[in-house]
């Protein structure tokens, strides 16, 4: 006698979580060396900071290397256009959201994600360095979750570097006055990323990075 096995709808959920890994994998494994940028959907392309993430896309393609952006609006937009108008590829790992973020025109691949997790995996693995803008939550999840992932040696060591520092000297004071002071976190994780101005800057700590490794 045959048994029929009945699955629920959780179980199923489990192959459309791989379908998202492979899709990730397939194209992002043929892209090379890249860098992810990080920061506030919501800066117009008037805004300071946006023209500096757009000058950042731009100088990581002239030294060869491809930018990755969650694929939406604002700093997002700003590093794919500076990557795709410097003719460099330029990706965006766009997420499924509720108010439904629509992937920005600069961009020359794409994928889109229902998982958060499986979206932060691909940022991870494929990334020599995360470079952070001035951002709101989901740029503060994406910032800490990789300093503590450096921190706990689940990932190999690498760049992480904020930019703008007015915008984030206030969070540091307050990582080693609360936390460090405290003894939650050890001095010498503060030293896992470096917080700078200009994208010219940003891409002399990558290359001195890796000259030295």
């Amino acid at each position: 006698m045959k048994i029929k096995r009945v699955y629920s709808e959780e179980s199923w959920r489990i192959f459309r979580i791989m379908a998202e890994f492979v899709d990730g994998f397939e194209m992002l494994d043929r892209i090379g060396d890249a860098v992810t940028v990080w920061g506030s959907a919501r800066v117009d392309k008037h805004n300071h900071w946006y023209e500096e993430a757009e000058k950042l896309g731009k100088i990581l393609v002239q030294n060869g290397y491809a930018v990755i952006t969650g694929g939406g609006p604002g700093i997002m937009e700003a590093a794919n256009k500076g990557a795709y108008n410097e003719g460099g590829k330029s990706i965006g790992l766009n997420i499924e959201l509720p108010q439904e973020q629509k992937p920005n025109k600069y961009i020359s691949h794409l994928i889109s994600f229902r998982y958060f997790f499986v979206r932060k995996v691909m940022f991870v693995k494929y990334s020599k360095a995360f470079v952070i803008f001035p951002g709101g939550f989901g740029t503060l999840d994406e910032f800490t979750e990789a300093i503590t992932l450096i921190q706990t040696k689940r990932a190999e060591k690498f760049p992480v570097i904020l930019v703008g520092k007015d915008f984030w000297n206030g969070f540091i004071e307050w990582m080693i006055n609360c936390q460090v002071n405290e003894g939650f976190v050890l001095k010498e994780d503060i030293k896992i990323f470096t917080i700078v101005e200009k994208a010219e800057q940003v891409m002399k700590i990558i290359k001195d990075f890796y000259r030295r490794k």
